[in-house]
């Protein structure tokens, strides 16, 4: 029987958000920490927070955006959990409502079997201060989820789903494991496992 894990990236797999810490280079990681706090709540819609969040990085480097991407701290057990999880022939895959700069680059690191993220639009090595992708929306992460499943041929309850965030929960609906991983209140009383602490291989107790 197939089984498929899916992981959030930002405070799931990363510990922090990718985002903020971008932001960080402008002055601005304050500003955006708050809406992200408050989208992640589930108090601002996905879509209009990210892409007014992303318009203020406009005129960043893209070089430098990819080093601080590339530099990113991961969560505490992250690589274990995933090679666990492989290891019990899960196919292991990153949703994030973040950019491809980051999730692309610790596909390696992490392994992880494949990543679904946004990307940041540039222009002659500057951001636009637009974004685009496959992770726009609050219900995306749902609907990528559904698509995978047919793809692979897994059913509602070999799926796993780990998240923190308000844009977490459409994909907690396609999946009997439901993990609130360090997660806003929204996420948790959907959640069929909770774990506090910032270490992922608190989860493998459960499968």
């Amino acid at each position: 029987m197939n089984k498929l894990a899916v992981f959030d990236f930002d405070s799931t797999l990363m510990d922090g958000e990718t985002i903020e810490i971008i932001a960080s280079e402008i002055g601005l990681q304050e500003q955006v920490a708050q809406i992200t706090k408050r989208a992640m709540a589930g108090e601002l819609d996905f879509f209009d927070s990210l892409t007014y969040r992303v318009s203020l990085l406009k005129g960043l480097k893209e070089t430098r955006v990819n080093d601080i991407c590339h530099n990113l701290p991961y969560m505490p057990g992250a690589k274990e959990t995933i090679s666990a999880l492989k290891n019990k022939g899960y196919t292991v895959v990153c949703f994030s409502g973040g950019f491809k700069n980051a999730t692309e680059y610790a596909k390696d690191i992490l392994g992880y079997d494949a990543d679904f993220s946004n990307i940041l639009h540039s222009k002659d090595g500057m951001l636009t201060g637009q974004v685009g992708g496959e992770m726009m929306f609050s219900d995306s992460k749902g609907q990528m989820l559904q698509k995978l499943q047919t793809l692979l041929g897994v059913n509602y309850e070999n799926t796993i789903a780990v998240g923190d965030g308000a844009n977490d929960l459409s994909m907690f609906k396609y999946a009997k494991t439901r993990v609130a991983f360090c997660a806003k209140q929204c996420l948790i009383q959907e959640a069929t496992l909770v774990v506090y602490k910032k270490d992922l291989t608190e989860i493998l107790r459960i499968i």
